[in-house]
């Protein structure tokens, strides 16, 4: 057995993974991220032997531990580099998680964590695969002959900070146009509220009423219910993304490429439309297309490509 840790913004996840991939046991608790590195390993630790407990385990059975994070990660020396999001600098994670827990350890940055995750259960056996996820931002992540891709300096395959738009909108990266400001889902809501508020007569008005507010789900939910302005936010936002994934296929012709985040649970009215763009606009014309598929661990992607990075680390 093996633990994953997928630590968040929010939330701390952690949960025992077997030998396979396949996530036996999770739980979790809040971050509280304006601490101090220090108190929240203390917390990873506590969670670690909480999950293998209550996922009947001893921490005798487990045989490595792998952490997903945030921010730029020196993977060689087990430390995040820089996380804007934890308020992470030069932070030694591995070495003060190995004070509480004597277990061979590794760490990611969760992007690539999850891609590798999605990669154990859904890729693996193909020798190139891509992982994007729309989530709050645009992650992703890249796996090249079974192994993930990190660069030379470890900030690789920051897949959502490609513009899409020259001088487009002001990215946090310090970009303008990065694809994170167009097709992530924070970007959708911001495109449903602009929409709902310039068409008073949209039933979006009235779902947002509903609700208690906008989310991802709303131009899809509307849209199937046949809101113009609602199927217009909607296909523009597919072609932000699909316009995003048409470069990454470009550029790596991977032999799968499987989209992920909370929007991915639109399914088909997702991906369809996406898959048709891409294939139409593909530089690649006579020779085998990449397969475009929907995510399948969702949460726990985090979780399970951490705990496999780390076995096959050690």
């Amino acid at each position: 057995m093996y633990i994953g840790i997928d630590l968040g913004g929010t939330n701390i996840a952690a949960g025992i993974v077997d030998d396979d991939g396949r996530l036996i046991f999770s739980d979790s608790i809040p971050t509280l991220k304006e601490r101090g590195y220090e108190e929240i390993v203390k917390d990873m630790a506590s969670l670690c032997e909480k999950v293998a407990c209550e996922g009947g385990c001893k921490m005798s059975d487990i045989k490595a531990i792998g952490i997903g994070s945030p921010g730029t990660i020196d993977n060689s020396r087990g430390m995040v580099v820089y996380s804007n999001n934890i308020k992470m600098h030069n932070a030694p994670v591995v070495a003060e998680l190995q004070k509480y827990i004597d277990l061979p350890m590794n760490i990611e940055n969760d992007a690539n964590a999850a891609a590798y995750g999605e990669y154990i259960v859904y890729g693996e056996g193909v020798d190139s695969f891509v992982f994007v996820t729309l989530g709050t931002g645009v992650g992703g992540g890249v796996i090249i002959g079974g192994k993930i891709y990190r660069g030379f300096n470890g900030a690789g395959a920051e897949l959502g900070h490609s513009s899409i738009v020259i001088d487009g909108k002001k990215c946090t990266c310090g970009k303008r146009g990065c694809l994170e400001m167009y097709a992530s889902v924070t970007a959708l809501i911001e495109q449903t509220k602009e929409a709902a508020a310039a068409h008073p007569e949209s039933i979006m008005n009235k779902w947002i009423a509903d609700n208690g507010k906008v989310s991802g789900r709303t131009a899809f939910e509307c849209a199937k219910a046949g809101d113009e302005t609602a199927v217009a936010v909607k296909k523009q936002y597919i072609r932000y993304v699909a316009e995003g994934i048409s470069n990454i296929v470009n550029i790596f012709q991977p032999r799968t490429l499987v989209i992920g985040g909370g929007i991915s649970k639109e399914g088909d009215e997702l991906l369809a439309p996406i898959r048709e763009f891409v294939y139409e606009n593909d530089y690649n014309k006579y020779m085998p297309k990449t397969e475009l598929k929907i995510a399948r661990l969702l949460n726990g992607a985090g979780i399970v490509g951490a705990a496999m990075a780390a076995k096959n680390k050690s």
